[in-house]
């Protein structure tokens, strides 16, 4: 039986790079809170005690006070010392915010004259959207495993179970998989790597311990562990000096990450700190969408959507669709269905997808643990629009003018929640706990080693 290896990635919200991506959705859901018509392009990037937030916004009513946004953003995420990477409450904050470009008001939704499906792409560009029947999120199971390890992270720091992490950290699944006809099974774990910033005190031996029976074994499921799956934890040995005081940060650096781990494909635009008028999301949001639903109407077992526009440009210039050889039809009759049935113009994905509503970290929390595969009625996305089949679809002119439903309320349990501490991780991590007598796997990694 022939097999391959495939790997995925995921960050903590305390790598300096999702801390960044977090200040700019946080801006963002500041400034469509107030005004949903905003037009927000943030980006941030940090470095030792510095954090600075940088961008062209457009929004009306009450003023946007961006350092106290950058400070408890920090805040919550953990950074509260210069031992944790940054002192939220003293680090240097600089802000040098500018409207947005007048040409590019003009040519994209006409000062707000325009209506909604008259509203440009904000600018040129192509996006992806990916789903697979491998697991119930209908993801890559390499990126399901990493991001939970990493939300695990989080949740154990913030709970006091290892209150010896740091904020920052990062997490890498190595899958064994078999190709059957297109779809992907994964069969086993191969390789399990973990790297924590940790406290001064931690030893690498207690680091490891600690890691297998507190993250890895409540997260991964048995079934795909055995007694080959090797582990790599802190691997490079110690990491104390952690966030911005050990790497520079920046807005936009984790887009596999934030998608679908290295699977399907990535345009190249990134989502956190933009409005839905720039198709780098809004975009990207609709074609997963289109994607998920194609995987969950059982028209394939694989999936990959592909959108592609010009600035200014309403209509997109093509939609395309590829099931790996999966599909139950035609890839030109799942295409159809999919023309069909989503509207692709920026304004009514903006309409269809309730992308104008900001606050309560609503995109503050897609800007960690990745943005798709996520019970949370906050991602519209998310939601599996029905599809008719081949033979209700009636050919017809690409694209053709039409009224987007409103999305349908979703009726799932909150991935995360808010608390006075911020982002409660929750319903991500809802593996039972391991039972005493799960067996310890071996490692070959000399991070395994006490220091």
């Amino acid at each position: 039986m022939d097999t391959f290896l495939f790997t995925s990635e995921s960050v903590n919200e305390g790598h300096p790079d999702k801390l960044c991506d977090q200040i700019s959705d946080a801006v963002l859901d500041a400034c469509l809170e107030r005004d949903p018509e905003s037009k927000v392009a943030c980006e941030a990037c940090c470095k030792g005690d510095l954090v600075m937030v940088f961008g062209e916004i457009s929004c009306k009513g009450e003023s946007v006070n961006y350092e106290r946004i950058v400070r408890e953003t920090c805040r919550e995420i953990g950074f509260v010392s210069e031992a944790m990477g940054l002192d939220s409450d003293n680090c240097k904050v600089l802000v040098n915010i500018e409207p947005q470009s007048p040409e590019i008001a003009h040519g994209v939704h006409g000062h707000f004259s325009k209506k909604p499906e008259e509203i440009g792409a904000g600018d040129q560009g192509h996006m992806f959207g990916y789903a697979t029947d491998e697991t119930e999120e209908l993801m890559p199971l390499t990126h399901v495993l990493a991001t939970k390890l990493s939300a695990r992270l989080t949740q154990v720091r913030k709970n006091g179970t290892c209150a010896w992490l740091g904020p920052d950290g990062k997490t890498q699944i190595t899958v064994e998989y078999r190709n059957e006809n297109g779809a992907m099974i994964p069969l086993r774990v191969h390789t399990v790597v973990i790297s924590t910033q940790h406290e001064e005190s931690v030893k690498l031996d207690q680091l490891a311990e600690e890691l297998m029976q507190k993250v890895v074994m409540p997260v991964i499921p048995q079934k795909y562990l055995d007694d080959n799956t090797i582990f790599h934890f802190n691997p490079a040995g110690r990491w104390v000096l952690g966030g911005p005081r050990g790497d520079a940060g920046l807005t936009g650096r984790k887009i596999i990450i934030d998608t679908y781990g290295g699977w399907g494909a990535h345009g190249g635009g990134a989502f956190s700190g933009k409005d839905p008028s720039k198709v780098d999301r809004s975009g990207a949001y609709i074609v997963r969408q289109a994607a998920k639903s194609v995987v969950a109407a059982g028209l394939a077992r694989r999936c990959i959507v592909q959108v592609s526009y010009a600035i200014g440009v309403p209509e997109p210039l093509s939609v395309f669709v590829d099931s790996y050889g999966t599909g139950t039809v035609t890839d030109a009759e799942i295409l159809q269905i999919v023309k069909e049935a989503f509207d692709f113009r920026p304004g009514m994905i903006a309409i269809s997808l309730d992308l104008k509503r900001g606050g309560n970290k609503r995109f503050q929390k897609t800007a960690a643990y990745g943005h798709f595969g996520r019970n949370d009625p906050d991602f519209t996305w998310e939601i599996v629009k029905p599809l008719k089949s081949p033979q209700k679809v009636k050919l017809a002119k690409p694209f053709p003018p039409r009224v987007s439903d409103i999305v349908r309320k979703a009726n799932s349990i909150a991935f995360f929640s808010s608390s006075r501490n911020g982002i409660a991780i929750e319903a991500l991590l809802n593996s039972p706990p391991p039972e005493e007598e799960t067996p310890m796997h071996q490692s070959s990694s000399a991070g395994l080693s006490s220091s």
